[in-house]
């Protein structure tokens, strides 16, 4: 079936530059992410649990309604949350579900919005009173408008808070403890900003050292855990400083998501494995953090899981020794582990890879 929006170039160009997005692991990570474009009433943003990386693949953009979703926001209509009654069903032939942070979309008046969980973004956005270092950053890029935002529940909360913190001219967000907005009239002109917005907001970072990979294979062996895909992520148990950083709590919403609230240390699998913090979902910890040695990922967890265990190592070797890190509470946590649109993508994820 032709795609009602196959001909349209600028949705053609918002495609690209998803696929873009997603395929760095530095700008977002598996479903993070996402981006919309506001044309002829409706707006066209990424469906709920499909990766932004797959953009050119397969159909990932649902049409909502903005009109009739808009209002529905002002009045406070329970249905806002999900936006799915708000849907041009007429135009949704795979029955794809909207994005949790459609709200957030359908507030910012630009046509064009992207929003990314970008590793220097959340580097900063962890730390408090990061709002003067990142105004300075920001000084010599002329035609950026920005606010920042303190950290609450994506969604419909987060996009009121946009709304009471921002003005039609904003065209970047800087969403504490959870990532970056970049709007604009276009993708060119949106790319162009998102490109030198993290540019401006790089941070170095430090090298991870390298883990006893056959160590750590001869612990896991036996066990419902596996080694993630990517040995850097080690680092996050082998740098002091790093580990000192994810100790004490969640930096991120999709972090909670994917792999559990905060980090599990522990020196044996089994003991591991048997924790449950209060805040988290029913199962055993998607990740346990082995102080000195490296991280081990359940079974059952999926490439998200791996996705977000590097996010982790990329934000916190970019946190200097010594700084400051704002962590959501245990509140904040069960929020997003207990939220049914986050259970819907978590259900996907693991559809996917039962597939």
């Amino acid at each position: 079936m032709t795609h009602p929006m196959a001909a349209n170039s600028e949705f053609q160009a918002l495609n690209a530059f998803s696929a873009t997005l997603g395929q760095n692991s530095d700008r977002t990570q598996a479903a993070g992410g996402n981006t919309s474009l506001k044309h002829d009433g409706a707006m066209w943003i990424k469906a709920s649990g499909t990766w932004l990386a797959h953009a050119l693949e397969r159909d990932i953009m649902v049409p909502v309604v903005l009109a009739d979703f808009l209002a529905a926001l002002a009045d406070k209509d329970p249905r806002a949350e999900t936006a799915v009654d708000f849907v041009d069903q007429a135009r949704n032939s795979l029955n794809l579900r909207p994005s949790i942070e459609t709200s957030v979309h359908a507030v910012i008046p630009h046509a064009v919005v992207a929003h990314i969980h970008c590793v220097e973004t959340l580097a900063h956005a962890v730390q408090p009173g990061c709002e003067a270092e990142i105004a300075r950053r920001f000084a010599t890029l002329g035609d950026v408008a920005s606010a920042f935002v303190p950290y609450c529940r994506p969604g419909v909360p987060l996009s009121e808070e946009i709304l009471a913190r921002s003005t039609p001219a904003t065209n970047v967000l800087i969403l504490g403890n959870h990532g970056l907005v970049v709007s604009g009239a276009s993708v060119a002109e949106v790319e162009d900003r998102l490109n030198r917005v993290c540019q401006a907001l790089a941070l170095p970072h430090r090298p991870a050292q390298e883990a006893d990979l056959g160590k750590l294979a001869a612990i896991v062996a036996g066990t419902n855990y596996r080694l993630p895909a990517n040995p850097i992520v080690h680092g996050v148990a082998l740098d002091p400083v790093s580990a000192g950083h994810v100790r004490g709590g969640s930096l991120y919403p999709d972090h909670v998501v994917f792999l559990g609230p905060g980090v599990i240390e522990t020196d044996d699998i089994a003991a591991g494995e048997a924790i449950r913090k209060p805040e988290a979902k029913d199962g055993p910890p998607p990740m346990l953090v082995l102080p000195g040695l490296g991280i081990v990922l359940h079974r059952r967890t999926t490439t998200a899981a791996d996705a977000l265990a590097l996010c982790l190592w990329n934000v916190a070797s970019r946190l200097p020794a010594g700084a400051a890190i704002q962590r959501l509470t245990p509140e904040q946590d069960y929020q997003l582990t207990h939220w049914e649109a986050e259970k819907y993508r978590q259900a996907l994820d693991a559809k996917a890879k039962a597939s």
